[in-house]
């Protein structure tokens, strides 16, 4: 196995950087725009949510689309993770932090994705929601509020939101220059910009969903 990694880790870096701007972070930013309908009250975030589950061929959607690159993405980013050398103790500077936190952040939202994944997708496979929600088979807003309601229920999925967004801004970053979109110095100062700014957006607009559940 390592050895097929190694000869081919051009090709499997590139798709790793890839997965995880297309679709994975796509979805992401997709996912929690979806929640923040929330904001709007219970019958605009059940709609929104009816919608998406009414699409044709979803659970292959899901499958091919986002399941398998995702964990395609993590995994492959955790044997990165393991072989890389971190030399923030010699060199802090910026750039060598942001690799850092980008390692950090990656195993948190591993775990948040994977623990939210069981919390949702996987009780409505289980059928948890075939009854008492306003629509069967799915969770309701309602659902969604009383899973939130304890504090302790809020800051997981806080520190999940947030190490999520950075992972998928600094990902972006990092997608550009492996990518040779941003090449230069400048270019990648600007970038750097627009993705710090990028991070702080999905973060406010996935705090905002959370809070936004209310009994």
């Amino acid at each position: 196995m390592r050895e097929f990694v190694r000869r081919n880790h051009f090709l499997l870096r590139r798709l790793h950087s890839l997965a995880g701007v297309v679709p994975v972070g796509l979805f992401l930013v997709f996912h929690l725009f979806e929640n923040s309908r929330a904001i709007q009250g219970p019958e605009a975030y059940n709609q929104v949510v009816l919608s998406i589950n009414s699409l044709p061929f979803i659970l292959l959607i899901e499958i091919f689309g986002i399941f398998l690159p995702l964990y395609f993405h993590a995994i492959y980013g955790i044997w990165i993770a393991a072989d890389a050398r971190h030399n923030v103790s010699q060199y802090s500077y910026g750039r060598n932090w942001a690799f850092l936190w980008q390692r950090i952040t990656g195993i948190i939202t591993l775990f948040f994705v994977t623990y939210h994944i069981w919390h949702f997708r996987v009780q409505k496979a289980l059928g948890k929601y075939d009854v008492g929600t306003a629509m069967p088979g799915l969770p309701d807003y309602f659902t969604v509020a009383e899973a939130f309601a304890s504090p302790l229920a809020k800051v997981v999925y806080g520190i999940g939101i947030v190490a999520a967004a950075y992972h998928f801004a600094n990902g972006l970053y990092t997608f550009l220059i492996t990518w040779g979109i941003t090449i230069g110095p400048r270019s990648q100062r600007v970038s750097s910009l627009v993705t710090n700014l990028l991070f702080v957006l999905v973060s406010a607009m996935g705090l905002t969903a959370l809070f936004a559940f209310r009994m």
